[in-house]
Parts: structure tokens; C-alpha cells; sequence
């Protein structure tokens, strides 16, 4: 159950946000401040925002959360905390059992949105695994799950990681998995936690698991994410990878998952025969559409914006397809976005030193519609926000990452793996080619 430790309106303002990218149902505790409790501190509003929670709900683990408010005043969470185990010794709520409460410090006014995803995800781990007392309550599950740290993807990407792992037969846990809870099946009746998800002994027990995958370039400059804690205190191997978007990123996610850490091959040569049937099947499918479709998109223009790892794998894949990604942005400063983005395609680097290319971070709409006006994309791929610079220069928008709040299945945009590069592939090529059709005087219908 997510907690936010701040007004009503912040959860309010959250969730109608996150529901209209996912169109699935959403609950969001809030410890409600008041003018009081900016003042005077929330302590009691955290204490009776818990017990309300725990008895309403049942949670498995609440994720409570700061707000702008909250930090702003210097809220002491740790100590509201203490105070609310110290009232409840036994350690219920009316008859129901404390849940792990895990907290994150996230407000709104530093960082992105990413970043606090990012945050969460590692208070999940630091806090849950291996610490002192929070020893696990039932048996490690057999057998020993790979844990794999997928990053801000969509509940469709999640399955195809999934599927991916089985493939291999590896079993897999996902930190996180919201691919049911926001995405799932229609209701018969109302339910206040959704089915699905990665469960808190499954976390607890990755101190077990045989390696740790996580995705994500710009979490290589992080001093501690989710994976180097598991290898800090268990002893688990830690691999970091960009997003596996496009053929080079998913194959070095293929050789990890096959047991190997030598060089990879050339980008368009075959992997060795480590690859399952199945995926290299899929391999070999969008390998064949690049030659089908090459002509269509070749040093076309476009211009890429979104999270900082998903613009670093984007970037990748336009690359590799032949399309220049003119300008590169992103709203996250890590100080290191050009250093990734170069990093996944190299190919890049001579145009962006030449100034052919804008990498551009901490960045607005206005900076990267300057640049898209004066470099002329026939393309713009990212978020639903890039629709009114789409509109002003008359090229398409495809939508992909977070969040798209003028289309339907958001949750459902691919983007990982050879499938989910078969996927844009497509898209992208189709956008371009019902461009040009449109603005044919001779309205063609066969190519």
C-alpha cells in the first residue's frame, strides 16, 4: 500500500496522474496535513494514517513515502516511526499484524520522478534484506530466484522479461512487478489491493540469489542501488546493463542470462548457440524486417526525450535502425547522460562532437523545442508532453515511456528485447511512411 507523508492533494495529484497512464485503478494513503501539522509536525498524522491503513487494507508492506511538505519541514520519519512500534508493542492493529514499512525520502522539488523510482526501489531492498531485524519470517522459496531490477518499464515490458527469463529456465524475481496490479484482467468486484506483484518474502530471500541483474547507465553513477547492496551484504553478483532496447543492449541481457560475460560480437553477427530457439528466433525476425524496411528510415532525423535511461536506449536503437536522434533530452541531471548515451550507441559520438547532435539534460520543452526547430526532425519519439512540439512542426509523436495520457495502452507499448524493438521498428517505420502518404498529391496506396 503506498503512503504519501503530506496533504491530500499531493496523493490525489499522484494518482489521478498515474491512472491515466495505466487506466487501472489506484489507491494512495495520505497522512493528510493540515495547517497544524505544517507547523507543529505530522507524527500523529503518520501514527493514525498507519493504523487506519493496516486495518482497512491488510497490507503485505506499506511504502510510505515524503512529500514537498513534509520535507520541507524537516519531518524526523525514522522517529515517527519509532514512536508508532512503540505504541503498538505487540506489534498489531487491531487484532492485524504490523506489515514491513518500508520509507522513502522523494520530494518532488529535487530529482525526477525516475530518480524517486529509483529510491524506492533500493529502500525495498536496504531495508528488507539482510537488515537487522527483519530477519525473514517464512522459508527462502526454492529455488533460487535471479533478481532482476528492470527499471521504470511498462506491465508489458515486465511480462516479456519474464517470459525471457523462462525461456532460459531461469526463475526470476522482478523488483518491481506491477505487471498484473496495473494491468490486469476487469474485476467482478471492487478490490482494494490488486492481485499480483513480487511478495515481501520473495525480496527478503534474494540474499540467496545466484546473480542480480539491473538496468539502468545512469545507475552507474549512483554511490548505492539496489543490486550493489545485495552484493554488499550477501555476497550476490551484480550485473548493470543500459535497457535492453534495440539488438546490442538485449544481447549483452542475453549473454548475462546465458551464464557469460565475454565480448560481444560484432552488432549484426549471430550470437553464439547460447541463445534458447525461441529468442533467437525473435533475433533473427526483427534482423530480417531492419533489411525489409532500412530504405524507409534511413538517415531520418528524429528527436528523443524521456527518463535518462530510456533516451540512452532509444538512442541506441535509432542508431543501429539508421535514423540520427538529433537531439537527446532529458529532464534528469546526473551529470552523466552524455557519458550513457554515448556509451550505448559510440557511433554517435563524431556527430555529437561535431555538434550534428544535441545531448541535452535538465532540460525543458522550451530548450528542446529551440533545438527541434533548428535541427528539423522528421520525427519526435518519446512521452505524451511531446504532442504540441509535434503539432507545431507537423511530424509524428511516437509515444513511448511515461506517461501517455492522450492514447489507450500505454501500459501495453513495448519496449525491451528483440520483441519490443520489433515493435518501435514497426511503429516508427509506419509513422514515417503514413506521413508521407498523407502529404503524397498522388495518394498512393501500394509500396
Amino acid at each position: 500500500m503506498p503512503f504519501l507523508h503530506g496533504s491530500q492533494g499531493c496523493a490525489t495529484y499522484i494518482r489521478r496522474y498515474v491512472i491515466s497512464h495505466f487506466r487501472e485503478p489506484l489507491d494512495i494513503a495520505a497522512s493528510n496535513f493540515s495547517e497544524t501539522s505544517a507547523v507543529f509536525g505530522g507524527g500523529l498524522n503518520v501514527r493514525l494514517g498507519l493504523e487506519n491503513v493496516i486495518r482497512q487494507y491488510k497490507p503485505e508492506l506499506v511504502g510510505l513515502a515524503t512529500t514537498c511538505l513534509s520535507e520541507t519541514i524537516g519531518e524526523n520519519l525514522a522517529g515517527h516511526l519509532h514512536d508508532f512500534h512503540d505504541e503498538h508493542a505487540d506489534g498489531t492493529v487491531a487484532g492485524v499484524a504490523i506489515p514491513p514499512v518500508v520509507s522513502v525520502s522523494c520530494a518532488s522539488y529535487k530529482g525526477t520522478h525516475a530518480e524517486g523510482f529509483h529510491k524506492a526501489v533500493r529502500g525495498l531492498v536496504e531495508q528488507l534484506v539482510g537488515s537487522d531485524g527483519l530477519s525473514p519470517r517464512s522459508p527462502l522459496p526454492p529455488p533460487r530466484s535471479l533478481a532482476l531490477f528492470p527499471n521504470f518499464v511498462s506491465p508489458e515490458d515486465l511480462r516479456e522479461l519474464r517470459t525471457v527469463a523462462a525461456t532460459f529456465a531461469l526463475p526470476v524475481t522482478l523488483v518491481p512487478d506491477y505487471s498484473d496490479t496495473l494491468d490486469g484482467p476487469a474485476w467482478a468486484d471492487y478490490e482494494k489491493l490488486p492481485a499480483g506483484g513480487t511478495s515481501v518474502d520473495e525480496i527478503r530471500a534474494l540474499a540467496g540469489a545466484p546473480a542480480a541483474i539491473e538496468f539502468g547507465r545512469s545507475l552507474a553513477f549512483w554511490p548505492r542501488t539496489a543490486a550493489t547492496i545485495l552484493a554488499e551484504r550477501c555476497g550476490v553478483p551484480a550485473h548493470r546493463i543500459g535497457l535492453p532496447i534495440g539488438i546490442r543492449e538485449t544481447d549483452k541481457f542475453m549473454q548475462v542470462l546465458a551464464g557469460t560475460s565475454s565480448p560481444l560480437p560484432a552488432p549484426c553477427s549471430p550470437l553464439p548457440s547460447l541463445l534458447p530457439p525461441a529468442i533467437a528466433a525473435q533475433r533473427g525476425r526483427f534482423l530480417d524486417s531492419l533489411a525489409d524496411a532500412h530504405k524507409y528510415v534511413f538517415e531520418k532525423r528524429a528527436v528523443v526525450f524521456g527518463e535518462e535511461d530510456l533516451v540512452a536506449g532509444l538512442a541506441a536503437l535509432l542508431a543501429e535502425i539508421g535514423v540520427v536522434p538529433v537531439v537527446c533530452a532529458t529532464g534528469g541531471h546526473s551529470g552523466h547522460f552524455r557519458e550513457a548515451v554515448l556509451a550505448a550507441a559510440p557511433e554517435l559520438a563524431p556527430r555529437a562532437d561535431a555538434g550534428e547532435i544535441v545531448i541535452r539534460d535538465n532540460c525543458d520543452f522550451d530548450e528542446i523545442a529551440a533545438d527541434a526547430r533548428a535541427l528539423r526532425p522528421d520525427f519526435l519519439l518519446g512521452s505524451s508532453k511531446g504532442y504540441k512540439l509535434a503539432r507545431e512542426l507537423g511530424v509524428p509523436l511516437i509515444r513511448c515511456g511515461f506517461p501517455i495520457h492522450d492514447r489507450i495502452g500505454a501500459q501495453r507499448v513495448r519496449h525491451l528485447c528483440y520483441t519490443g524493438a520489433q515493435s518501435l521498428f514497426d511503429r516508427i517505420t509506419n509513422a514515417l511512411l503514413e506521413r508521407k502518404q498523407d502529404a503524397s498529391p498522388i495518394g498512393y496506396s501500394y509500396l
